[in-house]
């Protein structure tokens, strides 16, 4: 009789726990929850802010030398970043400030820059020179016609002589190339800045 005494309670122990597990179940239906076995990983927190370079990395980028302001491409726009370098615009001549600068834009963008989208279009083996034969004395010759660069690589080196008082006479870049092609008069305009693939240029200049 104990035997048969436990067996039952047993039994119904079992049903009602089966009872407990339904109600549950239905419970959680009707409240709309869904169990999942896939863990959410929504990433990593942004490290940085696209574009933009925090005051150390700014700091550190122009330590030693005559800071300078460059354009480089960031999210497919002309971005300034600040940059050091070993001459002074006013005693220099304008063949080095314009190599100077060249220099900077050839130069691989530095790792935390790079992580801020930052690059550079630049062909490393360009090269510049000044003004030849019956050019304006504001020329400055680049080793490629300058029609014939990256777009983008165009409008950085354009934006970035607007900026020097030596390059620029209002703004207006005077740009030529290898050939016997005239010269041609380029703006830095806040168009150029927002799509650098497009260079505002105001046709041939005239030779003085």
């Amino acid at each position: 009789m104990r035997r048969s005494n436990r067996g039952g309670r047993r039994a119904r122990r079992a049903t009602r726990a089966l009872a407990c597990a339904v109600v549950c179940a239905l419970l959680a239906a009707g409240c709309g929850i869904r169990t999942t076995s896939v863990p959410v990983d929504a990433g990593a927190a942004p490290s940085r802010v696209p574009c933009s370079m925090s005051a150390e990395d700014v700091s550190t980028q122009a330590m030693q030398g005559i800071p300078v302001q460059i354009y480089l491409v960031c999210a497919s726009q002309l971005v300034t970043v600040d940059r050091s370098v070993q001459i002074h615009e006013a005693k220099s001549d304008r063949i080095r400030v314009a190599q100077a600068l060249l220099d900077e834009l050839q130069e691989e963008p530095a790792a935390d820059e790079r992580q801020a989208g930052f690059s550079t279009d630049v062909p490393a083996d360009l090269q510049i020179s000044g003004a030849r034969g019956d050019d304006s004395a504001a020329v400055l010759r680049l080793s490629e016609q300058p029609e014939d660069l990256p777009s983008q690589a165009l409008a950085q080196i354009v934006c970035t002589y607007a900026e020097s008082e030596s390059l620029a006479s209002d703004g207006t870049v005077l740009l030529g190339g290898p050939g016997n092609y005239a010269p041609r008069a380029y703006l830095c305009t806040s168009e150029t800045k927002a799509r650098p693939e497009a260079v505002p240029t105001l046709g041939a200049a005239k030779l003085s």
